[in-house]
């Protein structure tokens, strides 16, 4: 395991054993000329141990995991023993004071890593966030939520035949593990290419805060710190214990063969079976109602909240074991 060395410097500022600092991530200016700077807490232990990144908001408009982080903070739990967290809430700094997903060039910085010196305002953030402060830690949370107005249940996405970050997911114990692709140019494609251990968190929706999700999303870090040796949690883990996650190894999502409203019959996370029907699309005027029906059974780990859709959205998110 990488230890962190004695002398750090982030950000231009140096980081001693035993203290804690808020750094700026400063790489853009408003339209104002105004600057927008990206707080970044920096959390050293006196002794030795793993480096750990708590990242949220890549999306600004993904708040669930902002108050994940936010309250990881402000219960002191990222304070380590070992060790160095480094905590940033809200990425997206853009997005999350505009409550859009995007930087204000419209690109997705998700899409951007690792980014350049010379590209887009995204881009350029990106080169900054993986120059400046990936290198200073050993594993990655990645926080995110279901798009629009689709619900995640809490699941931490990892790729197949990886046998590492399976054991860390399992350690993690979110509600499902789901076996998931990398994305061409996201965080977790770019950090892991360097060396890095990421787990992404995905739960709740955009826009929206979800106490279930929150405590999943809280008690899986203290679970992950404290198999780290960063930090240990015999308390807070007592009290929030949860059944081993249930392991995803494929999923698709069932789509509306007809427009109109939607209404669902079933919770987020519930096993179904093919043939239930989980939910109708209706007119608005009572004239026809069509059965939504599992084309197999699994899990539901994604559910469209929208109550009205057309025709092709997605309206679960199957899970087969």
């Amino acid at each position: 395991m990488k230890q962190i060395r004695k002398s750090i410097t982030i950000l231009g500022e140096e980081i001693l054993p035993g203290r804690k600092k808020i750094l700026n991530l400063d790489t853009a200016r408003l339209h104002t000329y105004t600057k927008l700077e990206v707080p970044v807490v920096v959390e050293r232990a006196k002794a030795d141990g793993p480096g750990l990144l708590l990242l949220a908001g890549i999306h600004g408009n993904e708040l669930n995991g902002v108050e994940i982080v936010r309250e990881l903070l402000a219960k002191k739990y990222t304070k380590p023993d070992a060790g160095m967290v480094i905590s940033i809430p809200t990425v997206n700094i853009f997005g999350f004071i505009n409550q859009t997903r995007e930087f204000p060039d419209g690109k997705d910085l998700n899409r951007a890593f690792p980014g350049s010196r010379k590209g887009s305002l995204a881009s350029i953030f990106a080169h900054h966030l993986m120059n400046e402060i990936l290198p200073h830690v050993d594993y990655c949370i990645d926080f995110h939520t279901g798009g629009a107005r689709r619900f995640n249940s809490s699941q931490i996405r990892i790729s197949r035949d990886n046998e590492e970050l399976l054991g860390l997911a399992k350690i993690f114990n979110p509600r499902f593990i789901v076996y998931a692709a990398q994305r061409e140019k996201s965080f977790r494609e770019a950090a892991t290419k360097t060396g890095k251990k990421v787990l992404l968190f995905e739960g709740g929706k955009s826009h929206d805060f979800n106490q279930r999700i929150t405590m999943r999303g809280v008690t899986g870090t203290l679970r992950l710190m404290q198999h780290l040796g960063v930090r240990s949690f015999p308390e807070e883990l007592d009290k929030n214990s949860f059944p081993p996650p249930v392991m995803v190894k494929n999923s698709t999502w069932i789509r509306a063969r007809q427009g109109g409203l939607f209404r669902f019959f079933v919770k987020d996370g519930s096993k179904v079976e093919k043939g239930q029907v989980v939910g109708t699309v209706s007119d608005p005027y009572g004239k026809y109602e069509f059965k939504v029906k599992m084309p197999q059974c699994g899990y539901i780990i994604g559910l469209n909240h929208a109550p009205v859709v057309y025709k092709g959205d997605a309206l679960l998110h199957l899970g087969v074991i």
